[in-house]
């Protein structure tokens, strides 16, 4: 007789050898499958390393398992041999996609399995039948532009699209905001390679017989002993992704045990191959823009519009907008219905008319307070974007941090209006607050509550709130997921929707396809209460979470959503900043993500240890650009680079430095040195050009040495002497009836002023014909970059105080300040405040220090040249994208006529990272990601424009083609 496990949350500890570490850190069945693994020649695809186990100890949920292993197979049969040695010796296996689980699902105390980094490989594209054919870890971007090719694509699309592995999506049978139009992952498959522990290998097919396999027809004859619970039970709606979807199973669906395999979550078997099916867009496309005063009267109009066949359906409400305007600014939010609550739908067909005529009707039928079609491609699809980022952004928009501990529940359409009404109260009840959005049309609903996970009775008050949750959506014949599978979180909620004969209908099927239950234990069947392993209860108390409580929260703010592991291909220009040292990679310690977690567990102390010294910190530090790329593009606002600077000065307080730091953090010091002392800077251009010198400089300095270094500016004199030098700040003040708009203090950063080819000639001739006065600055101003990004924070404290003692006045009289370094300006607006969060003239300065850009379009009567027919390949430096923000630079050149092409990413310079011994073959991987490919696409008369200091030296360095800057753009 089968034996049937339930999914009866357990109370009792685990046990398993994998429980009781040795010295190296893992249990003895783990050690001794790394010994195995390396005897077959597999010790590149199973690691057991420190920092390797860090970054896979948890994925998107509230979850904390730090697994024993990581396998990363090659090929597909690496993939099978793994399986095979983890059964041999008793190890649990998870199969983890990209990673973005919310629920817990690729988190577990054995062997990590991703195939993201090397089964990520189309295999076959066939336009007849409209199929690919894939490897498990290829991501759903990276397939869609491929198929994008022939005229298809891959039907569902979930907002990780940019990220998420086709193998993940099978595994949570996931759907995406289309699933209206294109259904979930499981109605677009036409074939499965599955392994099993035993070796096994089966080809699972819509038409698939129980005749094929001896473990099919185990399967058929448990289906005939449950035909009564599996009809009542299971396939009530089109959401109701909990548990094995055993209505696939049916015999009057044919037996579908391929679509019954998707939403399985790696419990029942490894995917080594899928061929899945493509669809052709319909070529007629339109978004209709429906407000409503709320969101639950949003939910109550989804009846009326199914009937129209939207392919999307998709709510959202003012909260997520807000938060939108806040972070991004006002511009970033297209223009939408009056309302608080919002519905966009999506309609498509052969015919424009058509579409058109039914895209009317839905108007008139919505009950809308207000409505419009959005016509523009480019407006739908930055609303569609706010869609996107809802689960990042909503994490940082309350009053505490917000988690995904309750996630994508759906009910039937009918109910959702009533079904969030209720919720509401709920979380009334419970004192917490969220904002929700999702696939209204499938009744699918998303959000981000503040748990109180960082108070004493935190993970008690969160069990509370989920199970009386459960019960709700329970009570409206809802299920506990609706697109993410259940995982950690939701398993142990599935009798609240299922009876006891189905639950152990479930622990049925696991015993057939993993008698020895090793795959993703603790999912589905036999879980784990939902409270246990949560991260933030694990850590709150920890010491160094105790001593740095501000550095442990910013940190935790990754929710592991993904945006920094994007699929970005190389010149591409699709992408942001962020994370360039990930693009130039592919390794998950290279992105914030990878770099959060473990920082995450430094601060918790069990698995690294070493605090702020620890090597594996360090090694996950080492190739951040310090670009700031995350303090924008990722939806919960990490910011790595202060953290790296963090980290750095902790490490080397009172401590001797790397060589480096001392060389280029203090640049701007031997900078002044050099060129205020007539002839040195002549005499160390000379110096650093000798072959043998120069070389040997470097190698002092930590410098690597293929890198030329640019040259110090011999006629600093010279151009200064253009301006006059600003006196007292009363003093300018009565000056604006001199020129049209009054003086103006060009402040020459340490870069422009220091370096050959600045800008601050042609910035003054800029100014001038523009009606200014300009003056320079009778004082050094400088504003720390070189010690931040260094991590010599108390010089940079010290470097900004003297730098506002020289500013403030001129800024706290109103006299315009330009600054031409992006960087250098970006400290003011970013890095400053908080370095000294108490000194009040900080905002007065950031606020009066400008771009040129900046300037200039605020200055009435001020017209840019007419550049038509001239071709611009522009750089905007990371830090000017990141944290100043491009889109006045972006109006200021769209106004000139030029024909532009602006380029994504970093310059792979940033800085001293780029000069730095160790870190030159990512320089220019990352220069070779974005701006080489787009320089050597420009025609031979392009000009490249670029103010940041390092992406012209990098171009300079890397190509035949130089850089100039906005200001020498503008003075030509």
């Amino acid at each position: 007789m089968t034996e049937l496990r339930t999914t009866e949350p357990r109370t009792g500890q685990r046990s398993s050898a994998l429980t009781a570490p040795e010295p190296n850190g893992i249990g003895s069945a783990a050690a001794e499958m790394l010994a195995a693994a390396q005897r077959r020649g597999l010790d590149d695809a199973v690691h057991a390393d420190t920092l390797t186990r860090a970054l896979y100890s948890s994925d998107a949920s509230l979850y904390r398992i730090v697994p024993q292993l990581v396998a990363r197979p090659r090929t597909a049969d690496e993939l099978v041999e793994i399986g095979l040695l983890a059964a041999e010796h008793g190890v649990p296996i998870t199969s983890r996609g990209a990673g973005t689980s919310i629920a817990g699902n690729a988190v577990g105390a054995g062997i990590i399995l991703n195939t993201s980094r090397h089964l990520n490989k189309i295999i076959d594209i066939d336009p007849e039948a409209r199929t690919a054919t894939v490897e498990p870890g290829i991501v759903h971007a990276a397939l869609q532009r491929e198929a994008t090719k022939v005229g298809l694509r891959f039907g569902p699309d979930p907002s990780s699209h940019t990220r998420c592995t086709v193998g993940g999506m099978i595994g949570n049978n996931a759907c995406g905001s289309r699933a209206l139009g294109y259904g979930r992952t499981s109605d677009n498959l036409a074939e499965l390679e599955v392994a099993t522990l035993d070796g096994g290998r089966h080809t699972l097919r819509p038409d698939s017989s129980p005749a094929d396999s001896p473990l099919f027809g185990s399967l058929e004859r448990l289906v005939h002993d449950r035909l009564a619970t599996i009809r009542t039970e299971f396939g009530t709606f089109g959401r109701q992704v909990s548990g094995y979807a055993m209505e696939n199973l049916l015999p009057e669906r044919g037996f579908d045990i391929l679509k019954f395999f998707a939403g399985t979550e790696g419990t029942l078997g490894m995917i080594t191959r899928a061929t899945v099916r493509l669809v052709a867009d319909a070529p007629s496309k339109i978004m209709i823009a429906l407000g409503y005063p709320s969101m639950p009267e949003a939910a109550d109009a989804v009846p009326a519009i199914l009937p129209y066949r939207p392919t999307a359906a998709e709510g959202l409400d003012s909260r997520i907008v807000d938060v939108v305007r806040r972070q991004q600014g006002e511009g970033s939010v297209p223009a939408l219905p009056r309302g608080a609550g919002w519905m966009l739908v999506e309609l498509t067909g052969e015919d424009d008319q058509e579409v058109r005529s039914r895209a009317q009707r839905v108007l008139a039928d919505s009950g809308c307070l207000d409505g419009f079609l959005v016509d523009d491609p480019a407006q739908a699809a930055r609303l569609w974007k706010i869609r996107e980022d809802g689960a990042g952004l909503a994490a940082v928009s309350l009053s505490r941090p917000a988690h995904a501990g309750w996630e994508d529940t759906a009910v039937p359409p009918e109910h959702l209006g009533s079904y969030l009404r209720r919720f509401d109260e709920l979380m009334g009840e419970h004192g917490v607050e969220g904002l929700p959005y999702g696939h209204f049309g499938d009744g699918c609903v998303h959000i981000r509550i503040d748990f109180p996970l960082w108070e004493d009775d935190g993970a008690a008050r969160y069990r509370r709130f989920v199970e009386e949750a459960a019960d709700l959506v329970a009570g409206y014949g809802g299920s506990m997921s609706g697109e993410h599978g259940d995982g950690r979180h939701r398993s142990a909620l599935l009798p609240k929707m299922y009876s006891p004969r189905a639950i152990e209908l479930f622990g049925a099927v696991k015993q057939i396809f993993d008698p020895k239950n090793l795959l993703n234990p603790g999912v589905l069947v036999d879980p784990a209460p939902l409270d246990a392993d949560l991260r933030i209860p694990q850590v709150r108390t920890r010491p160094l979470a105790m001593l740095e409580p501000h550095f442990t929260g910013e940190v935790h703010r990754c929710t592991g959503v993904g945006k920094c592991v994007a699929s970005n291909p190389a010149g591409s220009g699709t992408g942001g900043v962020m994370c360039p040292s990930f693009q130039a990679t592919g390794e998950e310690k290279d992105s914030t993500r990878g770099r959060s977690r473990v920082l995450e567990e430094m601060i918790n102390g069990t698995l690294i240890d070493g605090g702020w010294s620890s090597p594996q910190v360090h090694d996950a530090l080492d190739l951040c650009l310090s670009c700031k790329g995350c303090r924008r593009d990722c939806p919960t606002g990490i910011d790595m680079a202060a953290y790296k600077a963090e980290v750095l000065d902790r490490t080397y307080d009172g401590r001797l430095r790397p060589r480096a730091h001392y060389a280029l953090g203090w640049l701007p010091r031997w900078g002044r040195l050099i060129t205020r002392i007539p002839g040195l800077a002549r005499l160390a251009n000379l110096s650093l050009g000798l072959p043998g010198v120069g070389r040997l400089l470097k190698i002092i300095a930590g410098i690597d040495p293929r890198r030329s270094l640019p040259s110090f500016e011999t006629a600093a004199r010279q151009i200064r002497s253009r301006a006059a030098v600003a006196g007292p700040a009363r003093s300018l003040q009565g000056l604006g009836s001199v020129t049209k708009h009054g003086p103006v203090i060009i402040w020459t950063d340490s870069l422009s002023s220091q370096f050959a080819g600045g800008p601050i000639a042609s910035a003054i001739t800029v100014l001038r014909s523009a009606g200014y006065q300009p003056y320079l600055l009778g004082r050094d101003a400088c504003c720390g970059l070189t010690w931040i990004t260094t991590g010599q924070l108390d010089g940079a404290r010290r470097q900004l105080r003297h730098a506002l003692d020289v500013l403030a006045p001129y800024a706290e009289a109103g006299i315009p300040i330009v600054g031409l370094e992006p960087s250098c300006l970006a400290v003011w607006r970013s890095d400053a405040p908080e370095l000294l969060p108490d000194d009040h003239r900080v905002p007065t300065v950031a606020a009066q220090v400008s771009t040129l850009a900046e300037l200039l379009t605020g200055t009435e009567g001020w017209q840019p040249p007419d550049l038509t027919d001239v071709e611009l390949v522009v750089q905007p430096h990371c830090h000017h994208s990141s944290v100043i923000g491009w889109q006045t630079d972006a109006a200021l050149l769209a106004r000139t006529g030029a024909k532009i092409t602006t380029v994504g990413g970093c310059c792979g310079l940033a800085g001293n990272f780029g000069m730095e011994q160790g870190h030159y073959e990512v320089s220019l991987k990352v220069a070779e990601h974005d701006l080489l490919p787009a320089v050597r696409q420009a025609g031979p008369d392009a000009i490249v424009l670029a103010d940041g200091f390092s992406c012209r030296t990098q171009l300079a360095e890397l190509s035949d083609r130089s850089a100039i800057s906005l200001a020498d753009l503008l003075a030509r």
